[in-house]
């Protein structure tokens, strides 16, 4: 497609997507604050590391409780009112943290965090799903994906700042509320594509180019039969556990392990995110270029996951290099490849389910990829605090990829649609599925 024809076609839904961006950006934002100030509350409120990993897993254990409801409910009333709605919930979540004083208290408001923050990823893709072409999901969905990276520069970068300045209370505050900022500028701007105003006819067309799917919709137990389902959420499981360690537990690792204090922890945490940045385009980018380049989506997919898993595989060695950059380094390229490998795996929703179940299958692998990262939390607690040690953790780290990689192949081997049948519901028909 040359250029000239893509300013024909018009662009916005890439500003739809740039929204998505900015949404996600938010939303890692507001969970990396505990995060940064992690080695400083632990003094400050003093809890032990098997404590900070309970209330971590506050968080992850709500997540995980939210997506099961998250994505039915914006299958239901729409990605515009629902994504309103989550966004509010956990930005106001987010900044009660500032009146906790206790370790039960961060876990009640990591807890409601939780559950808020659950619905950002339903939301964003199956607005990906509405807006966009198949041949142009993994690469929006990189995009908006590159989001939690940003987000994850942009809490080192504030956070400290914030918490020496005006005290560690000031950076739950003012990163929380910064959502209500985004929903001004959402509400207004959203909403269908053919009910949309400022959207051209030849861009409508674009966005409508794949087959249509049928407006029937798909009760959520319904997917919970198939093969496809199973092999998103097993693979969530698997790798958005270690995510939730990178995310919770590096700043401790680096405090732990080479010293480094509120004040310095900002530059090895942006190098991190922003390799992670590189890693959720780049990925998307891949798979999107070997379909262009004529292969099938199940090759280009896969593919473009088996790079990422074998780019990860060197993070084991983290904890036991000596210099404290060798292992930013390390990290950094295994959070790279992650996203690369989250931007596909989320991508295979719309490849494997109609528009009109998205949603709810996005819901169902969260819910998985949260209890993923609640049983890493209260290990990585339970480990540090019984072994002294982060040795067991980076293994697992380093190994999970290509296990996931593997399972998720083994069920679909083809990545054929899944086999629902929207318009009679017979169970018969979904049991085959």
């Amino acid at each position: 497609m040359t250029e000239k024809t893509k300013e024909t076609i018009g662009k916005y839904r890439w500003i739809i997507c740039s929204l998505l961006f900015f949404a996600t950006t938010i939303n890692y934002v507001d969970r990396a604050v505990l995060g940064v100030l992690a080695p400083l509350l632990r003094t400050e409120i003093g809890w032990t590391d098997q404590v900070y990993g309970v209330i971590s897993g506050a968080f992850t254990l709500s997540y995980a409780i939210g997506f099961l409801f998250a994505g039915w409910f914006i299958d239901k009333v729409g990605t515009r009112i629902g994504y309103t709605l989550y966004l509010a919930l956990w930005s106001l979540a987010s900044a009660a943290h500032a009146f906790a004083r206790s370790a039960f208290g961060f876990g009640m408001a990591r807890f409601a965090l939780g559950i808020g923050e659950s619905g950002n990823f339903p939301a964003a893709i199956k607005t990906v799903a509405e807006w966009f072409p198949r041949k142009e999901r993994a690469l929006a969905t990189g995009i908006f994906n590159a989001g939690s990276n940003v987000g994850a520069v942009v809490a080192p970068l504030v956070v400290p700042w914030l918490a020496l300045t005006w005290g560690w209370q000031s950076a739950f505050i003012v990163t929380g509320l910064a959502g209500l900022i985004w929903i001004a500028f959402w509400y207004p701007m959203y909403h269908k594509p053919n009910m949309h105003p400022h959207i051209s006819k030849k861009e409508l067309a674009h966005i409508e180019s794949d087959p249509p799917d049928t407006e029937s919709k798909v009760r959520w137990v319904e997917l919970l039969p198939h093969k496809q389902t199973w092999a998103f959420a097993i693979g969530k499981f698997l790798t958005d556990s270690i995510w939730w360690f990178y995310l919770f537990w590096f700043p401790l690792f680096m405090n732990d392990r080479f010293g480094v204090d509120l004040k310095s922890i900002g530059l090895p945490m942006i190098t991190v995110y922003l390799l992670a940045d590189v890693g959720s385009v780049g990925g998307g980018w891949l798979s999107s270029f070997l379909l262009g380049r004529g292969w099938t989506t199940n090759a280009a997919r896969k593919t473009a996951m088996l790079v990422c898993a074998l780019l990860i595989l060197p993070v084991a060695l983290a904890p036991h290099v000596s210099g404290k950059w060798i292992a930013v380094w390390l990290i950094g390229v295994a959070a790279a490849a992650h996203q690369g490998f989250s931007a596909n795996i989320f991508t295979l929703t719309s490849d494997m389910f109609p528009r009109k179940a998205v949603g709810s299958v996005v819901g169902i692998g969260g819910f998985f990829g949260a209890m993923g990262g609640f049983l890493m939390n209260l290990g990585a607690g339970w480990l540090r605090q019984n072994t002294g040690s982060y040795a067991v953790m980076f293994m697992i780290a380093g190994s999970t990829y290509l296990c996931a990689l593997l399972i998720m192949h083994l069920l679909v081997p083809k990545l054929e649609p899944a086999k629902i049948d929207q318009q009679t519901h017979e169970s018969a028909d979904i049991s085959r599925g």
